[in-house]
This record gives C-alpha cells, sequence and structure tokens, in this order.
C-alpha cells in the first residue's frame, strides 16, 4: 500500500493510533457525527478575510495570510483540548513547505475560546515530526489496525461505533 502522510493523519497520530491506520486505509469516520460536523462549519465561518483551503502537495492548509512579511499559515480548530495533535498537523505543514523552500510561520486558531498559539518549526521539533511520519507510514503498512484501546478521546471519536461495535 502506497499512501503518503497528510495532515489529518498527523493529527489523529498524536491521538489514537489505531485511526490513523483506518483513516489510511479508507475507512471514512461517521460524516454525520456531531464534532465533525462542528469542526466543518467553524472552519468554514472563520477568518473570512483570509485565504482559505490552500492545497499543497498532499496536504490542505486552512487559511494563509502576510503577517509582516512573512507567510503566516494557519489550523482553524474547535477546542484547544487537543492542541498538542493541532500543533503536530501545523509542525507538519511547516516542515513541508520547509523541504519545498518556503519559509513560513504558523499559528492555531481557536476561534470558540478566541485563541492563537504561535507555531515555529524548530531543529527539535523538525526532529520529531520526522520520527512521526516514519512511525505513521509503520502503522500504515501493518496487515491489520493496531488494537483498540480505550481512551478519553473515544467518547467524542467519528470511530467510535466502529471501534466499539
Amino acid at each position: 500500500m502506497d499512501v503518503e502522510v497528510t495532515g489529518s493523519l498527523m493529527q489523529s497520530y498524536s491521538i489514537c493510533k489505531r485511526q490513523v491506520w483506518l483513516m489510511a486505509h479508507q475507512i471514512i469516520p461517521d460524516q454525520e457525527h456531531p464534532y465533525i460536523e462542528m469542526g466543518r462549519i467553524i472552519d468554514d465561518i472563520s477568518y473570512d478575510r483570509d485565504r482559505k483551503k490552500l492545497n499543497f502537495e498532499n496536504v490542505v492548509i486552512d487559511l494563509v495570510r502576510n503577517d509582516k512579511d512573512n507567510l503566516l499559515i494557519g489550523e482553524v480548530k474547535k477546542s484547544s483540548k487537543a492542541e498538542k495533535s493541532a500543533r503536530m498537523q501545523l509542525l507538519f505543514y511547516l516542515y513541508k513547505l520547509k523541504k519545498s523552500g518556503i519559509v513560513a510561520k504558523g499559528q492555531l486558531f481557536f476561534p470558540e475560546e478566541r485563541k492563537k498559539v504561535d507555531v515555529e518549526l524548530t531543529e527539535d521539533y523538525e526532529k520529531e515530526i520526522v520520527k512521526a511520519i516514519n512511525e505513521i507510514t509503520d502503522i500504515i503498512h501493518k496487515e491489520k489496525a493496531p488494537d483498540f484501546a480505550k481512551i478519553p478521546y473515544c467518547k467524542n471519536c467519528g470511530y467510535r461505533e466502529f471501534c466499539l461495535s
């Protein structure tokens, strides 16, 4: 199976390895799950003045703006509860841009909380991203999904019915 690591896989990696495998194997979460729908709505209505949904290689960047002669890319999320996974996703985007010779700054946006978090691709973060890419690739190539392990995130997951049935 030849699957490229995406921002969604990077985000899932920080939450649930089983979700990474399911997503990579085209097993789609419940699209009518309230949290998935809410995330879509927040993404659609937030930050109207910015360019949205920039497709670059195998990533989709939520928003792009010029910030004092710097390129700023942003990731819009419903809540900061999963800030670590959102940070990994944005760092992955910054890493992909850097590999193509584009220097950018990052910012996480949590419009419901009126919160912004600056994200910078440091050398340590870059090593963490490369390690995560390798581990995600290993997970994807496994014959079957990692075993189910109940975590707090499960109660709000679009794969809940799949994993718990």
